[in-house]
């Protein structure tokens, strides 16, 4: 929608955002160590404000955020409660909500800028400017296209696993392969594979020709075990056996055309 309207792709970011949240709940804290009340060393502080740590901090912030959106005219989106839409006379504006991360989509970019002023006034935020990254995701925009590359996301987690040597291959699953949970030994780190196919499953926002063979290792989650076609036991098949990242290297662009 934003390539095919030509709309403007902005990103901002909350400095220190859980603690801008407001506890609705009784909340209790020791003294902090350098700032004992001598007089009263055994008093505890109740908490106005959340604080890193705090299990109530997450849902304060989205409330705090919401509830100043909401007051400026915004409305939740009935599908995703991090999504905030504004229709007026000047146009439209989306805003999407990542904790700490703010994407601003729309149509006007005067009323967007006015807007971003608006939300630095309000908390302490830094205008990132034109969406470039994303949870990631590298972003680069033109006038008629939007491109969508984890390219450093995969190297991060080839790094990670201790994969940087693979080689590449041409299919990210070997043709007719049989996996079965009934067959081989448990993987040891069951925890690692989970891990490992997580990191694959995002990876097919932007190499959905991964799906079907991450599909097939995603039904062992919860029994993880190894099978004749993997000589290597222990190792989950995910990452070694069909070495479904190497690909990604060599093909980063995913092309989103509207």
């Amino acid at each position: 929608m934003v390539t095919a309207k030509g709309w403007s792709l902005h990103q901002m970011d909350v400095n220190n955002v859980f603690l801008h949240g407001d506890l609705q709940e009784e909340v209790y804290m020791e003294q902090p160590p350098s700032y004992v009340d001598q007089t009263h060393p055994n008093l505890v502080c109740r908490l106005k404000k959340a604080l890193y740590g705090l299990k109530q901090a997450p849902r304060a912030w989205s409330n705090k955020i919401g509830q100043y959106l909401v007051t400026g005219g915004f409305k939740t989106s009935n599908v995703d409660f991090s999504l905030y839409v504004k229709k007026t006379d000047h146009g439209i504006v989306v805003i999407v909500i990542y904790v700490d991360d703010l994407i601003i989509i729309g149509d006007n970019d005067a009323y967007i800028f006015d807007l971003n002023k608006l939300l630095k006034q309000k908390f302490k935020m830094k205008d990132l400017g034109e969406l470039c990254y994303f949870l990631g995701i590298d972003v680069i925009q033109s006038l008629k296209r939007i491109w969508l590359l984890q390219r450093q996301y995969a190297l991060n987690k080839l790094f990670e696993y201790g994969m940087t040597g693979c080689k590449p291959i041409s299919i990210p699953l070997e043709q007719n392969v049989k996996l079965s949970a009934d067959e081989g030994a448990l993987v040891e780190d069951t925890t690692m594979y989970r891990r490992r196919v997580g990191s694959l499953i995002y990876m097919t926002i932007t190499r959905p020709y991964l799906s079907y063979a991450i599909g097939m290792v995603s039904q062992f989650m919860q029994t993880p075990g190894g099978s004749p076609e993997i000589p290597k036991i222990g190792t989950p098949p995910t990452l070694e056996a069909h070495n479904f990242v190497c690909k990604p290297l060599i093909e980063v662009n995913f092309e989103a055309k509207l």
